[in-house]
């Protein structure tokens, strides 16, 4: 009752009339008779179908090329105009809108996937209000349904034209207005707010690893005659696994590291030891590494590596090289774009000697400072999801008009 009771003081007694698309607005096209060259260096401003889709007004800063002589007969977009993208790979995203929320004076044309929707004269609907309209949830889902497919889902104009649209106070233009301004009025400040928390929590992650950085790099720098230093092969054993990428399953046992940062899943294990485990190709050579301490699959042509050194911690040693390994590559005589690591690479790889509680302080600090790092990363997207969750109740909520059924 809230949501209804909420128009109603906003309505304050007017009417809504829900009225078919097709009553109140003509349907056009994109593009026509293109190729691929017309694209290239065009002379004319067009509207991607990207930019539809990414954005609930179309965003002027993003427009694309094309070619159009004046004899042509293209459909020019025009301020005020709804555009839709005209297929996607599910009913549940195609025609997604974008309204024309910009004024301008140049020729803008329209992706030839896409078409646009001009409202009637008499039909007073701001584009800052139709920009929030359609992309409610309810529009959406009778949108979904005016398309067909198997593979590939296209919006059928004649089910689109039966779209059925409110039209607030349609007898009385100003008060119409009214009340569209007021509910886009609270609609941007909640766009506002979430755009705000987003920036707030991205820009807190920035600072705490910024900060991490700063204090892990100062915790494991160490100067030449302040410690002992040795080969990680004098302290580690060196190996590979025999495992290929196509064994990964999903939702297995045990972790599977293949060359790629994040580890998959398998359901028979090669190890069972305390490792520290990095990439010997392809993504995050050399600067990804993760520490294991449990039952585990290695790709092969990924390398694990086991400290047999009494006096090193085997998670000291992770955070030593997961902060260092990179700059040596740097230093040594590999070329600095190294693709591919070897085990000489490894074994020559100087590691610093420092007592056994120094290693346990400097553990406990970074560890804290990981846990922190990865509650904040892993937060922030529920946080956002949150706030977005919030925000489109809000706009469901402020676009939920008294329905009549409708003869169509």
């Amino acid at each position: 009752m809230m949501k209804l009771n909420f128009m109603e003081k906003l309505l304050d007694g007017v009417a809504v009339e829900w009225k078919t698309l097709g009553d109140v607005a003509e349907l056009y096209g994109g593009l026509t008779g293109k190729n691929k060259e017309d694209f290239n260096k065009g002379n004319a401003l067009y509207i991607s179908y990207k930019n539809i889709f990414d954005n609930i007004e179309i965003n002027f800063d993003k427009l694309e090329s094309v070619k159009v002589t004046d004899s042509e007969n293209q459909h020019e977009v025009k301020y005020g105009d709804v555009l839709f993208t005209g297929s996607s790979e599910t009913a549940e995203e195609a025609g997604m809108s974008s309204s024309v929320t910009t004024e301008f004076e140049e020729k803008v044309f329209l992706n030839s996937f896409s078409f646009g929707v001009r409202f009637n004269d008499d039909i007073h609907i701001m584009p800052q209000f139709s920009k929030y309209l359609f992309r409610t949830q309810f529009m959406r889902n009778e949108i979904a349904k005016t398309a067909s497919g198997v593979t590939r889902f296209n919006i059928s104009k004649a089910r689109f034209k039966k779209l059925l649209v409110p039209i607030p106070c349609p007898e009385n233009p100003q008060k119409s207005l009214e009340i569209q301004t007021e509910i886009v009025r609270i609609l941007d400040t909640f766009t506002e707010l979430t755009a705000e928390l987003t920036a707030e929590l991205t820009a807190e992650l920035t600072a705490r690893k910024k900060q991490y950085t700063y204090y892990r790099d100062q915790l494991l720098t160490f100067e030449e005659s302040e410690v002992g230093w040795k080969m990680l092969g004098d302290v580690a054993i060196i190996g590979t696994g025999s495992r290929n990428t196509n064994e990964a399953i999903l939702e297995g046992k045990y972790p599977f590291f293949v060359r790629s940062q994040e580890p998959r899943t398998i359901n028979e294990y090669e190890f069972d030891e305390t490792a520290i485990i990095t990439a010997g190709d392809g993504v995050g050579v050399g600067n990804v590494f993760h520490f294991v301490s449990e039952k585990y699959a290695l790709h092969q042509r990924a390398y694990r590596i086991v400290v047999t050194d009494s006096g090193v911690l085997p998670k000291f040693l992770f955070h030593f090289i997961r902060n260092d390994f990179a700059r040596y590559l740097k230093t040594t005589s590999v070329h600095a774009s190294v693709t591919s690591l070897r085990k000489p690479m490894f074994e020559k790889y100087p590691v610093p000697i420092v007592s056994l509680p120094e290693q346990e302080r400097i553990i406990s600090i970074l560890d804290k400072f990981d846990a922190l790092t990865a509650s904040i990363t892993e937060g922030l997207p529920g946080e956002i999801e949150l706030r977005q969750k919030q925000y489109e109740y809000y706009r469901n909520m402020l676009l939920t008009f008294p329905k009549e059924e409708v003869e169509v």
